[in-house]
């Protein structure tokens, strides 16, 4: 892929990351939560978490995690909340406007948040040479899910947002096959959906494996090489990365990986940065 070509997808990957500066603080009125490990407190959809303050800023986000708010910590909204607040609303904060009008932002929030997800998988497939073969077709997809973001709050309330996922996991899973074409494929690697819950994974091949959807919670891949892996939708919570090296896997999002733990050893693909809480 020229270098040039690559740079405007890199640009556009920023631009699908959380601007929370732009937004009405969406994801803290529009989401539900539940006390549970991850929240502290319960909150119903579409009501102000109490830590919400007027400026649309979070009281108390650099500690969020010492006031029992972690989930808060592993979400991303991909750049949504300020495409709603900005553009499908066109700057109007839901405190402004009327209930009904908020509602509606509310329920367009995460329909807009599963497309911006898609944006973000389909400008990372671009930048995976071995997907060449599909680029057209992606660039086309990509192209078709810009558009839909751009669309009225009334057709984004009515929008089958499942049937247009389908379609682009279709060239996800083309995109996977070809990228992990000749990394360490085998029987062993077919991991989708697995349930590695608490798994010894330490210094683990796990060369060009497909983890899609499986389950990873609080297991030990230290030292584990994932070169080349196809992580979309893997469950990182309390996964231990420590010096495992995640070189060129794909399909993974910052939330997946702030919700792990790692080092100063672990080794990244260049679409996250490491989060702050890893041990140095």
């Amino acid at each position: 892929m020229r270098e040039d070509s690559v740079t405007a997808v890199d640009d556009r990957l920023l631009e699908l990351r959380a601007d929370c500066g732009r937004c009405f603080g969406l994801c803290c009125v529009a989401l539900p939560f539940t006390r549970s490990a991850d929240f502290a407190i319960d909150k119903d959809a579409g009501k102000p978490c109490q830590n919400l303050r007027t400026d649309s800023r979070c009281g108390i986000h650099t500690q969020l995690r010492e006031k029992g708010f972690n989930g808060c910590t592993v979400y991303d909204c991909f750049g949504a909340g300020q495409q709603v607040s900005q553009v499908t609303f066109g700057g109007q904060d839901w405190r402004t406007g009327s209930p009904e009008r908020a509602r509606q932002m509310f329920d367009v929030f995460p329909v807009v948040r599963q497309l911006h997800e898609l944006l973000w998988y389909l400008n990372e497939a671009l930048t995976l040479p071995a997907a060449g073969p599909i680029h057209a077709d992606i660039r086309r997809v990509l192209a078709e899910t810009e558009r839909l973001t751009n669309r009225s709050p009334e057709e984004l309330g009515a929008l089958d947002v499942n049937a247009h996922r389908q379609q682009v996991n279709t060239l996800l899973l083309r995109t996977s096959e070809l990228v992990r074409a000749g990394v360490g494929r085998g029987k062993k690697k077919e991991r989708r959906g697995a349930d590695l819950m608490g798994a010894r994974l330490k210094g683990a091949d796990l060369r060009g494996a497909n983890l899609r959807g499986a389950y990873l919670i609080a297991a030990d891949l230290t030292g584990a090489d994932l070169r080349g892996a196809d992580l979309i939708g893997a469950d990182f919570r309390d996964t231990d990365l420590t010096d495992a090296d995640l070189t060129d896997a794909f399909f993974l999002t910052q939330p997946q990986l702030n919700a792990a733990r790692g080092s100063a050893g672990t080794r990244l693909p260049r679409s996250v940065t490491r989060p702050g809480h890893w041990t140095q």
